[in-house]
């Protein structure tokens, strides 16, 4: 029985990253052999254990045969006369079908190393093409590392596309992906990806719709809707980690790919069209609801974040309101950073200020500071609900006017 460390802990290694997680292959073992040396099974699909004492996975060496469509129509054999590069042979890309033996040897048959210092990612077999899942893996490894996609491996991405394969991934898989892909370091290289395969219009038609709609040069010089939504993302990336701000900021102009032609450059109304593709694609991907409350409310108010300096008293704490902010106020600063990333997702106002942020952050804490209590004390019923706005109004009043 040998074992080996395999997959991300081997490339991280290579790239001198940080280990979180380790994964081991066993080759020429049986599941009997590995119980009797404590190892717990874990595994419904394959054979899966537990190191007794580290708690990490070790699994058997496998092969891997499509037996349907889909994400999980595979027949898997696992045994004792299954070798090591058989195993790598089923992964996805070269610089995950890597090991390490014992003394720290690479075991490299792919050539994944050639390929990580090259900065590319290249499918290992045309068994690739088995898994639709490995396109949106693909594109969230090109987020995580911005490397380039082999073109034979894109072309491969393009045939699954065409193949009609990505409409067979389970919902919660795709979202799955798109979610780690936010949290990557350039979550926009995962949808450049996605779109050059031609998978964005298969998966998320509102997004990839943008691209080819103007917008006035005056206030977006880049012109193109899609460019500017990705520039977007990309500050918003830059501005927070949170990928609940990214998500928003991605999805915040979808109403935009629906104006008539005849109205371009300019988009009257995308706002609420744009709420209305929000809850759809949250629907069709089953977006937990901390990413699609937020998402909505960016599409709906963002123009109102923009205008901060020009809204009325009253108006500005009824989007505090909107943003249910005297609940969660924690909100508003998701809020405005998702609206920040959308004005300086412009080209030419990458680093300008954004004093409107702030003008939503004083208005907050003005308005939550006001004793509520107090003026419930010999009031009732809707009185105190008035004394309470007029309360709040007055207070932004005053902050504002002292700025």
């Amino acid at each position: 029985m040998d074992i080996y460390l395999v997959g991300g802990a081997v490339r991280d290694n290579l790239l001198g990253l940080a280990i979180k997680d380790r994964d081991w292959v066993v080759v020429g073992a049986t599941p009997e052999a590995m119980s009797a040396r404590g190892y717990k099974m874990v595994g419904a699909d394959f054979p899966v254990f537990l190191h007794p004492d580290t708690k990490e996975e070790y699994a058997l060496a496998r092969t891997e045969r499509k037996s349907g469509r889909g994400y999980k129509g595979f027949t898997v054999y696992a045994g004792a006369d299954v070798t090591l590069e058989q195993d790598l042979a089923r992964r996805d890309l070269t610089i995950n079908a890597m090991a390490e033996d014992g003394s720290g040897r690479l075991i490299d048959p792919f050539h994944g190393a050639d390929d990580l210092k090259r900065g590319i990612l290249r499918h290992v077999s045309p068994a690739f093409a088995e898994d639709p899942l490995r396109v949106l893996r693909v594109a969230r490894f090109a987020a995580r590392f911005g490397f380039a996609v082999a073109v034979e491996t894109m072309a491969l991405m393009q045939e699954i596309v065409a193949a009609g394969e990505m409409e067979m991934l389970v919902a919660e898989r795709v979202w799955s992906e798109l979610e780690r892909a936010l949290g990557e370091k350039q979550p926009v290289r995962f949808f450049e990806v996605l779109r050059e395969c031609g998978a964005l219009k298969r998966l998320m038609p509102e997004l990839d719709a943008l691209f080819g709609v103007p917008q006035p040069p005056e206030h977006h010089p880049e012109i193109d809707t899609g460019v500017h939504t990705f520039m977007v993302l990309a500050q918003a990336t830059r501005l927070s980690a949170d990928a609940r701000v990214r998500f928003a900021a991605l999805v915040h102009d979808l109403g935009k790919g629906t104006t008539p032609v005849a109205h371009w450059p300019k988009h009257h109304g995308h706002e609420q069209r744009s709420v209305t593709l929000v809850r759809a694609v949250c629907e069709r991907f089953r977006v937990p609801n901390e990413f699609r409350d937020l998402a909505i409310l960016v599409a709906r108010y963002h123009a109102h974040c923009h205008r901060a300096t020009e809204l009325r008293d009253d108006t500005l704490l009824e989007t505090l309101e909107a943003l249910d902010a005297f609940r969660r106020p924690e909100r508003v600063e998701a809020f405005v950073l998702a609206c920040e990333a959308d004005a300086r997702g412009r080209t030419g106002y990458e680093d300008r200020p954004y004093p409107q942020a702030d003008i939503f952050r004083r208005a907050l804490d003005a308005a939550r500071a006001v004793d509520t209590a107090a003026l419930a004390t010999g009031r009732s019923g809707p009185e105190i609900g008035t004394a309470i706005r007029n309360a709040r109004i007055s207070a932004i009043r005053t902050i504002r006017a002292a700025a």
